[in-house]
């Protein structure tokens, strides 16, 4: 059966958890609990996705954007389903939904020692941005 694409809602949370837990390279955190990932959905609507094949969870994304950049991340694909055009799929709609509310410029974070990940990436036509260094704060600290 072909692979069909589908808006992420809440209700898949269960399944892409598991998917994303399996999926080496991605790390995951509090920031991807279910509230959180709820909140995000809400407030992204119609940017994430997941695929299923024969009603089997085989890929998800997460989409959303700040009003002028978009970021993708957790794109991950079921190891048995890879090299078959879904985790470019889920990219391509990511891409196609952010253009089409207006944003042109868009993110993504990839561990640097995901090499599988930064390949795939720079098929597509991405491009590291040596430049710039990314900071985080893991809340609570400094301000």
């Amino acid at each position: 059966m072909k692979p069909l694409l589908q808006e992420m809602t809440i209700a898949d949370y269960e399944e892409v958890r598991s998917l994303w837990s399996e999926s080496e390279g991605l790390d995951l955190s509090d920031a991807d609990s279910r509230s959180s990932i709820e909140r995000f959905l809400e407030r992204n609507p119609g940017l994430s996705f997941v695929v299923r094949e024969d009603g089997q969870l085989v890929g998800a994304v997460l989409c959303g954007h700040d009003g002028r950049r978009g970021y993708i991340d957790n794109l991950a694909v079921r190891a048995s389903h890879r090299r078959q055009g879904i985790g470019r799929m889920l990219a391509s709609r990511c891409v196609y939904q952010l253009i089409r509310i207006g944003i042109s410029k868009w993110n993504l974070f990839v561990r640097e020692d995901n090499q599988a990940a930064i390949s795939f990436w720079r098929q597509l036509g991405w491009h590291q941005r040596v430049e710039l260094l990314t900071l985080s704060n893991p809340g609570g600290e400094g301000g």
